[in-house]
């Protein structure tokens, strides 16, 4: 059977854990905040009413395309797109085509550094696998003047951060909506964890300081699985409403769990 990315691509490593997507999702939550294109995000009214809720949507839609098979990866990509342009259609207006490359760099970029953070330095080969496959996606979408190469996505990540990003009445309410949602203890967690993923160009706008909290807390977290206790920890920092929905994430451990049964 072909499959959009490879069995053992890692992407599916990265994609299917919860610990890794949460991290993309820390990240990626700063830097929406941040776009100059965020008010589309407000035009439906759903990031704001349920950033949460907004993630774990957001993931099935990734989990679909990273893990199945070729035609339904592809269905899932179309009816991302078909999405977006009802929302446009609902506007009367083209969400622009910068934004669209920023969503997509946004995942690239977070996938890599999120997965740097609580595992391992990935290699090169690794980062244009990271690359290769979002690139497809974004070319299944019909995202204009892509960059063609790793190299040449690295320099364009690095104009998008500094033409693309401002601080507006936008950034303060979601941020004040994550922590609505969150809480105070967990939303404090959150902004650590932005701290320790996001580019330079981020912590600056949102006056994030150079070094994250959570440095020892992740190592912790590192030696917490050794010893099973990372699923202790993460009830602890997420909200328990959402269990189902993170344990979902998992897509890795659940397909471990079905080759165990088989054997």
């Amino acid at each position: 059977m072909a499959y959009f990315v490879d069995e053992h691509s890692i992407v599916r490593k990265i994609w299917g854990k919860s610990d890794t997507i949460l991290f993309i999702f820390a990240g990626a939550s700063a830097e929406f905040a941040l776009n100059k294109a965020v008010d589309w995000l407000y035009f439906t009214g759903r990031l704001p009413a349920d950033p949460l809720g907004r993630l774990f949507s957001t993931v099935s839609y990734a989990q679909a395309i990273v893990f199945s098979e070729k035609q339904a990866a592809l269905r899932a990509i179309d009816a991302m797109a078909h999405i977006h342009a009802d929302v446009e259609t609902k506007r009367g207006a083209k969400i622009p085509d910068w934004a669209y490359r920023d969503v997509l760099f946004m995942l690239i970029d977070y996938s890599i550094r999120s997965f740097e953070v609580l595992e391992r330095m990935l290699s090169i080969a690794e980062k244009r696998e990271i690359f290769d496959v979002f690139y497809r996606m974004g070319s299944r979408m019909g995202i204009k003047d892509l960059p063609g190469t790793l190299e040449a996505w690295e320099s364009m990540r690095r104009e998008h951060l500094h033409q693309n990003m401002h601080r507006s009445h936008y950034t303060n309410d979601l941020f004040q909506q994550y922590r609505k949602h969150l809480g105070t203890i967990r939303y404090k967690i959150l902004l650590e964890a932005q701290t320790l993923v996001a580019p330079e160009q981020v912590r600056k706008l949102l006056a994030f300081r150079k070094t994250s909290l959570l440095h020892p807390v992740v190592l912790l977290y590192k030696i917490s699985r050794t010893l099973h206790l990372d699923g202790l920890l993460k009830a602890l920092i997420l909200p328990s409403k959402y269990k189902k929905e993170i344990d979902a994430l998992n897509h890795t451990w659940k397909q471990r769990a079905r080759t165990w049964r088989k054997s």
